[in-house]
């Protein structure tokens, strides 16, 4: 059995695929710009709310980057409960996921903005502020998601969170 051809797999695991004909080669790739515009579309809403909450919350140099803090921890805890939705109550849509976990979500949060910040605190002198930021961020995340998906699962009536069989 021959080994596919990543072009041939679904760009969701939730959509639907090519079938139990995965293995056959096609003649021509299959076109996959409507994912990569639902993306940036989707990153276009993402981006700009990001935008506004950060350019309405500025912080000082060596303080605290509130704005980037509650971007990423609230993009957490909504990621959570979409991934509920998206893997538990919904059935599988190809640009669902795309859309607004991919592009709203990721254009929405800023792990990188967060690297940055930590570095300019240390370079700033405030490695107190940078370590509580660094350490706080991550643990924060880790609760939000956990809570996004807790919620979500409770809103939703659904008390078995083991993985149903295939």
């Amino acid at each position: 059995m021959a080994v596919p051809d990543p072009s041939d797999l679904p760009v969701d695991p939730d959509a639907p695929g090519p079938g139990p004909d995965v293995f056959r080669q096609r003649s021509r790739p299959p076109r996959r710009w409507d994912i990569a515009l639902v993306i940036a579309a989707g990153g276009a809403v993402g981006g700009g709310a990001r935008y506004l909450l950060t350019s309405s919350w500025p912080h000082a140099t060596g303080g605290f980057p509130w704005a980037t803090f509650v971007e990423n921890v609230s993009g957490s805890l909504l990621l959570g409960a979409l991934m509920v939705f998206l893997l538990e109550v919904w059935r599988p849509r190809r640009y669902t996921r795309p859309f607004l976990g991919v592009g709203v979500l990721g254009g929405y949060t800023t792990f990188s903005t967060y690297t940055a910040d930590i570095d300019a605190l240390l370079r700033a002198g405030a490695a107190p502020v940078a370590m509580a930021y660094l350490f706080g961020t991550l643990a924060a995340g880790f609760l939000a998601t956990w809570t996004g998906l807790t919620v979500a699962r409770r809103a939703v009536g659904i008390t078995n969170t083991s993985r149903r069989s295939a």
